[in-house]
C-alpha cells in the first residue's frame, strides 16, 4: 500500500468509528503548521474539511476555539459546522491522533486584495462577530500585545536574531532582508513613542478569533461565505478591527486601500456601536504598531512548510515591508479620512 492509499484508509477509518461517516474520496491539503488536512467527500454527498492535529498541538486551546466557532455560528454568522463525534466531542481521538471535522464552506481565500464592497462586508461581519462574542467568556489564552506595552530596545535587538537565523537558515536574499531589519530598527526608534502617546488607555478587551485576516476568510466575490480557524483569545477589538482593515496585500498592492479600509472601519461600526469611539479610531495606529513588533515572515525554515505556503509567507513578509512604508508616509492623512467618516452615537459622520 503507498502512502496515499494509507492516508485516505487512515481517514476513512477514522471517519467511520467517530463519526458515523463513510469517505468516498480523500484529498490531502499541503498547507497547515499544527494539523494535517484533507478535504473528504462522503458516500452522501458532505463535503468536509478534516483536521488531524500533529502531536505538539494544544488541544485545549484547539477545543476551545472549535467552541468558540459553534457560539458565533449559531448567531448566524458565516462560520461553518463543526460536527461533534460520537461522544459529542469537537475534538476526537482515535488512530494515536486528534481529529476535528468542519463542514466545507463555499468560496475561497482570496489572493488578490479586497475592493470597497469586500471590504465593507468583511467590516459588517467582524462587527457582528465582536457584538456576539463580548458576550462570550474570556479565554484562558491571552493574545500578545508587544505592540502596546513591549520593549523597543528588545525589538531592535529581535532586528539582529532574525538576521542571523535568516543566515543560518541559508535565506535567499540576505542583502535585502538586511536592508528591510536595519529600516525597521529606525522606524521602532523613531515612531513607536509617538504611535503609542496616542493610544486610549484604556482598551477594551474581550474574547475574540484572533486571527481573522485574508487567509481566514472565505469569500465569494465580495461576501464573506465562511470565516475559518478561529485562535479564539483574550484580545483588543481594535487591534482585530485595525490588523483586517489593514490587510497588507491590499495595502501593498492598490490604489484603493485607504477607501478600503475606512470603508471597512465605518462598516464594523455600524455593526458594533457598542465599541468606545476612541478605541475604533485607533485602530490603525494600532495595526501600524503591531506590524513594527512583529517579524513573522521574514525567516521561513523554522516552520517546515511546504514549497507552496512557505513561498505564500515569503511574499507576507514583503507585503507587510511596503504596508509599513505606505502606512508611515500617509499616515496623517488616514487618521484624519477615519475621523471624519466613521459614524458617530446620533448618525452623525
Amino acid at each position: 500500500m503507498d502512502d496515499a492509499d494509507w492516508d485516505e484508509e487512515l481517514v476513512a477509518d477514522v471517519l467511520a468509528e467517530r463519526y458515523g461517516v463513510t469517505a468516498e474520496a480523500v484529498e490531502r491539503v499541503p498547507m497547515g503548521t499544527d494539523t494535517i488536512n484533507r478535504r473528504v467527500l462522503t458516500t452522501d454527498g458532505h463535503r468536509l474539511f478534516v483536521k488531524e492535529y500533529v502531536s505538539t498541538a494544544d488541544l485545549d486551546a484547539a477545543r476551545s476555539a472549535w467552541d468558540m466557532s459553534e457560539f458565533c455560528r449559531a448567531a448566524d454568522l458565516p462560520v461553518p459546522r463543526v460536527w461533534p463525534d460520537r461522544d459529542g466531542d469537537l475534538v476526537a481521538l482515535a488512530e494515536g491522533s486528534a481529529w476535528a471535522v468542519v463542514d466545507e464552506a463555499p468560496g475561497r481565500v482570496a489572493t488578490s486584495a479586497m475592493g470597497v464592497a469586500r471590504a465593507e462586508h468583511i467590516g459588517m461581519v467582524l462587527g457582528r462577530m465582536h457584538r456576539v462574542l463580548a458576550a462570550y467568556p474570556l479565554p484562558r489564552r491571552v493574545q500578545s500585545s508587544r505592540w502596546r506595552t513591549g520593549s523597543v530596545q528588545d525589538a531592535v535587538s529581535k532586528c539582529s536574531r532574525v538576521l542571523s537565523s535568516a543566515r543560518r537558515q541559508g535565506h535567499g536574499d540576505l542583502a535585502q532582508l538586511h536592508d528591510q531589519l536595519d529600516l525597521r530598527r529606525q522606524d521602532l526608534l523613531s515612531h513607536v513613542d509617538r504611535l503609542r502617546a496616542g493610544l486610549p488607555e484604556d482598551l477594551v478587551e474581550q474574547a475574540l478569533h484572533a486571527d481573522f485576516t485574508r487567509p481566514t476568510m472565505l469569500v465569494l466575490t465580495d461576501v464573506v461565505t465562511g470565516v475559518i480557524n478561529f485562535r479564539g483569545a483574550k484580545a483588543f477589538p481594535a487591534w482585530e478591527l485595525g490588523r483586517a482593515a489593514l490587510d497588507p496585500r491590499t495595502v501593498a498592492t492598490s490604489d484603493l486601500w485607504p477607501a478600503c479600509a475606512t470603508a471597512m472601519v465605518s462598516a464594523y461600526r455600524s455593526e458594533n456601536p457598542t465599541l468606545p469611539l476612541a478605541d475604533v479610531l485607533a485602530c490603525f495606529r494600532i495595526a501600524l504598531l503591531y506590524l513594527l513588533f512583529s517579524f513573522y515572515g521574514a525567516t521561513t525554515g523554522e516552520y517546515d512548510l511546504p514549497q507552496e505556503a512557505a513561498a505564500d509567507l515569503k511574499r507576507h513578509w514583503q507585503d507587510r515591508q511596503t504596508t509599513i512604508r505606505r502606512l508611515l508616509t500617509n499616515f496623517d492623512y488616514l487618521e484624519d479620512v477615519l475621523n471624519t467618516s466613521v459614524p458617530r452615537p446620533g448618525g452623525h459622520g
